[in-house]
């Protein structure tokens, strides 16, 4: 059964998916990133990039023709994942796919509005019978 983690706290969920997806990588881990929108996955790209800046992330688009031999995968609007060690998702409400995925990660940010979505989330997954832990973000800033 898939295990979930929620980060809440984050000032910034985009640069903390990217410090999730390095630690991961640094693990041997596969990690998909499931985004809401092509802008969102525009700018996970780009700093994905320069990102830690000592080092480099491998990513790509899951339907790029390496996805299945690359760390990182980034996809929006679309479920087609090479590899199922890892699922962040930067969605408000939960992914119907996320069962596939040995872990999957949710990033709640900051705003009443995310963390009242992210307790639903929690909500959905607890009464469900997943094995939850939660990890706050401003405690390890």
């Amino acid at each position: 059964m898939t295990k979930v983690d929620f980060y809440t706290g984050s000032t910034d969920k985009l640069r903390t998916a990217c410090q999730l997806s390095h630690k991961a990588m640094q693990h041997g881990l596969h990690t998909s990133i499931s985004l809401p929108d092509a802008a969102s996955l525009e700018a996970l790209d780009k700093l994905l990039w320069h990102y830690p800046d000592t080092a480099f992330i491998p990513h790509c688009r899951n339907d790029a023709a390496d996805a299945e031999k690359t760390p990182v995968i980034l996809s929006f609007n679309n479920d087609k994942f090479p590899h199922h060690d890892m699922l962040i998702s930067l969605h408000s409400e939960c992914v119907p796919f996320f069962s596939r995925f040995d872990r999957l990660i949710e990033i709640i940010g900051n705003d009443e509005a995310d963390s009242r979505l992210g307790r639903e989330r929690y909500k959905f997954y607890r009464d469900r019978g997943y094995e939850l832990r939660h990890f706050d973000l401003t405690k390890t800033a």
